[in-house]
C-alpha cells in the first residue's frame, strides 16, 4: 500500500492512495498491441516463454512459485490480447538490478520486441533511482546496440551467481555480462517518460 498525505480521512483510517500514473502506465500502447507490466493472469503465459528457451540455455528456469513472488519485476509484450514477449527487471542491490528472462515468441523475432520491453525495464529503472543495470547474454551485440557495455563478469556480486545454478550449462557459463549506467531521473521527468513513444 502507497500511502501520502491525502490517505489519512477525519476519522483517521489510512485509505491506499491510487498508484501513481508513472506505475500504472502502459508505458507503450499502439492500437492492438502493447507493453505493460505483468497481471497474475499471464503467470501461464511467461512461465510457456521460459520454459520455451530455457532448455536451450537462453535463459534461466523459472518455477510457478519463484514466477508468482517475481511478478513484479515483469514486463509483457501483449498483442490481441495474447502474451508474445516478457521480460524482468530484477532488483539486486542498492545501485544495481539486472535485466533477465528475456523472451519473445520465435516467429515475432527480429521486429524489435525485445528492444522495446529492454527500453521498459530501463525506464523504470530510471523511476526506481537505480544507477547501474546489467544482463547475462548470449546476444552482447543486442544489449550494446541498447548503450550497454561488455564488462567483466568479476564486476558482479558474487550473489547474482546463485541463480546459475539452475542453468543447464552450469559450471562451463559462457555467457557474456554487459552492464549500462542509468542517468537519474529528475522530477520533472517523471510523468513524460511513462507517456511517451508508442509500440
Amino acid at each position: 500500500m502507497i500511502v501520502n498525505s491525502d490517505s489519512v480521512s477525519d476519522r483517521g483510517i489510512i485509505k491506499p492512495s491510487p498508484i501513481p500514473d508513472t506505475i500504472t502506465s502502459n508505458y507503450h500502447q499502439h492500437e492492438d498491441k502493447m507493453i505493460r507490466k505483468a497481471k497474475l493472469n499471464d503467470i501461464k503465459e511467461i512461465q510457456r516463454l521460459i520454459k520455451l528457451y530455457a532448455p536451450r540455455g537462453g535463459i534461466l528456469p523459472r518455477s510457478l512459485s519463484e514466477l508468482y513472488d517475481t511478478l513484479r519485476d515483469f514486463f509483457v509484450f501483449v498483442r490481441h490480447h495474447k502474451v508474445i514477449g516478457i521480460c524482468a527487471l530484477h532488483i539486486c542491490w542498492d545501485d544495481l538490478a539486472e535485466i533477465r528472462s528475456l523472451a519473445v515468441e520465435e516467429e515475432d523475432q527480429n521486429k524489435g520486441i525485445g528492444a522495446k520491453l529492454v527500453k521498459a525495464c530501463l525506464e523504470e529503472s530510471r523511476l526506481l533511482g537505480v544507477k547501474r543495470v546489467f544482463a547475462l547474454t548470449y546476444q552482447p551485440n543486442f544489449f550494446e546496440q541498447l548503450g550497454f557495455k561488455k564488462v567483466d563478469k568479476t564486476v558482479l556480486p558474487h550473489k547474482i551467481w546463485t541463480d546459475c545454478l539452475k542453468c543447464v550449462k552450469f559450471p562451463d557459463c559462457d555467457e557474456m555480462a554487459v552492464l549500462k549506467e542509468v542517468d537519474p531521473l529528475t522530477r520533472s521527468a517523471a510523468p513524460r517518460l511513462a507517456l511517451k513513444g508508442s509500440v
